[in-house]
């Protein structure tokens, strides 16, 4: 009899992906085609009002409980659109989409998986670039070229290095002998993977969802309420290119209305998340409280917070590190998890480069994403407004730190936050050991014999482990560094700035309070969305219990 199945083949041969390269940037130049059609995508998007339905399955649910999506940096105009907010019910609907999907995705030739991954970064690479492009610039207040390194080329990277990362954890196979085969199956997780995802970066919304999909997981995906214009076109992206419904639901509204349901679920396999150390940790402890629950452990996967450092020795370049300080600590923002918010800067250094830090700090350009000659633009929203602006208005009342450039902030037309200088007498002051998320760096100023003094106060202020930078010319320093900040940070780097890794690069994850290290953008976080299965396969099999050994019937001992 024959068996019919909608995912049978008869195609033989093991595929190779196409060779993963590195996503080119657009540099959206004067005059350059573009950054025309971005205008124009940004000119069309702003005007209309945009409904972001809850996406379950193949359906497009409005709730009724809606939210306004507005431009950080021009809270003035009117609103973008607005999403609607998923109840209980909608959470668990999304839960069962999920899991019904998860049969026939599950057991989809990988293959056929990875094309569809594979296809969407094509799209994205293509028409779909200033879409998303824009929508990252509105929705987000992030700068073309910050949209462009973000929404459109990690995003495109993650896509593609993940599909040949996959060919590459399928190919690991265990050895085999003439009687036996011995083989690995890479099962996807048993269950449904909750992924919860950030405002800051469009390319992480993309990947932590689609990661385990690529996988053969099935995916309840909670966007960031802040970045949910951005978040549509990527769910656009993704039915454009063939994703089958159910696969990954998308379910935005609150963030514990969500949790509380997905992480009580028996059928949570596990959960990938970007987001803040205080959220993750309280995630770790409802699954830990629900462990006897489950089908199975959850596999945890996060990302969280960052203190990230810059340490100047007196050998510094002064030049790339000033220029390093400035980009590292304001680029959007201050709003990246690797953006740098405390530098150690050795005394001679300090000395030569505090009048041009000052000057370009006060100098840089801030405002409206329209207005492609600003640097900068506003934070997010205004919880962060009042956070951030709130530790600033401290730093103007304590004797321990001083304002020397910035300090200035407004909420007339949008949440806007000067760039903005600490320098401070207090190693231990709560802007070196508190994550802020925004344009603020503090400085200490060390002796220039105190370098290991200054190594050991890196590695000992913060709780975090995210990200850093050492800058010297001297490579005996250099090495210090390097083993003294060894866990200080999970992505460490050598005369450059603290932002910027690229996937299949710089793979990105820290460790200690900034979460579980599992290296976003390698292989590593991955096989962590796969269960492998063992099968052995053998050729000739014993016909018989008895060994040789028992062949001698007379005992050795008396």
């Amino acid at each position: 009899m024959a068996i019919h199945s909608p995912i049978a083949g008869m195609i033989n041969a093991n595929f190779t992906p196409p060779p993963p390269t590195n996503e080119p940037r657009a540099d959206y130049s004067p005059g350059s085609t573009e950054k025309e059609i971005l205008k124009s995508s940004l000119l069309e998007m702003v005007q209309r009002e945009t409904e972001v339905c809850i996406r379950v399955g193949d359906e497009a649910i409005k709730t009724g409980n809606t939210e306004d999506i507005i431009q950080p940096h021009d809270i003035t105009y009117k609103p973008l659109g607005k999403f609607h907010k998923a109840d209980d019910a909608t959470v668990d609907k999304a839960i069962n989409a999920a899991l019904e999907a998860r049969h026939d995705w599950a057991r989809t030739p990988w293959q056929d998986r990875v094309a569809i991954f594979l296809r969407a970064a094509t799209l994205l690479s293509g028409f779909m670039r200033p879409v998303i492009n824009a929508a990252t610039m509105l929705g987000q207040s992030k700068t073309s070229y910050q949209a462009e390194i973000d929404s459109a080329c990690e995003l495109i990277d993650f896509l593609r290095f993940n599909a040949h990362f996959a060919y590459q954890l399928y190919n690991q196979q265990p050895v085999s002998t003439q009687t036996e085969w011995n083989r690995t199956d890479y099962r996807p997780l048993e269950g449904f993977v909750y992924a919860v995802t950030p405002f800051n970066f469009t390319a992480i919304a993309g990947n932590l969802p689609t990661a385990p999909a690529m996988l053969g997981n099935t995916v309840v995906w909670k966007p960031a309420s802040t970045a949910m214009l951005s978040a549509h076109y990527i769910m656009a992206l993704l039915r454009e290119a063939g994703l089958p419904p159910g696969v990954i639901n998308m379910v935005p509204g609150s963030g514990a209305t969500i949790s509380d349901r997905v992480l009580a679920h028996r059928d949570l396999a596990g959960v990938h998340f970007t987001g803040s150390t205080e959220v993750f940790n309280s995630m770790w402890q409802t699954v830990g409280n629900n462990i006897a629950n489950y089908r199975s452990y959850p596999r945890i996967v996060g990302e969280t917070g960052g203190k990230d450092f810059i340490v100047a020795h007196p050998s510094a370049e002064r030049q790339e590190l000033l220029t390093a300080m400035i980009r590292g600590a304001f680029e959007y923002q201050g709003q990246k998890c690797s953006a740098a918010s405390r530098a150690y800067i050795a005394q001679s250094v300090w000395d030569d480069i505090k009048d041009q830090l000052i000057e370009e700090t006060n100098g840089i350009s801030m405002g409206n994403v329209a207005d492609f000659s600003n640097f900068m633009s506003a934070v997010i929203d205004r919880k962060a407004y009042d956070r951030i602006t709130s530790a600033i208005d401290r730093a103007k009342e304590s004797s321990d730190a001083e304002v020397i450039a910035g300090g200035l902030y407004s909420d007339e037309l949008g949440y806007y936050i000067r760039p903005t200088i600490l320098l401070t007498t207090n190693p231990t002051y709560e802007t070196m050991e508190t994550e802020l998320f925004g344009p603020v760096l503090t400085v200490f100023v060390y002796p220039d014999n105190e370098f290991d003094k200054a190594l050991e106060l890196c590695d000992q202020t913060s709780p975090y482990g995210l990200t850093g930078a050492i800058f010297a010319r001297d490579r005996k320093a250099i090495l210090n560094a390097s083993d003294k900040l060894s866990y200080a940070a999970g992505n460490f780097y050598i005369n450059d700035k603290p932002t910027g890794a690229v996937v299949g690069r710089q793979p990105f994850g820290g460790a200690r309070a900034s979460g579980t290290n599992d290296k976003a953008g390698s292989m590593l976080n991955l096989l962590r969305w796969l269960s492998p299965r063992t099968i052995k396969e053998s050729f000739i099999a014993p016909i018989s219990y008895e060994y040789p050994h028992m062949m001698e019937s007379q005992r050795c001992l008396p």
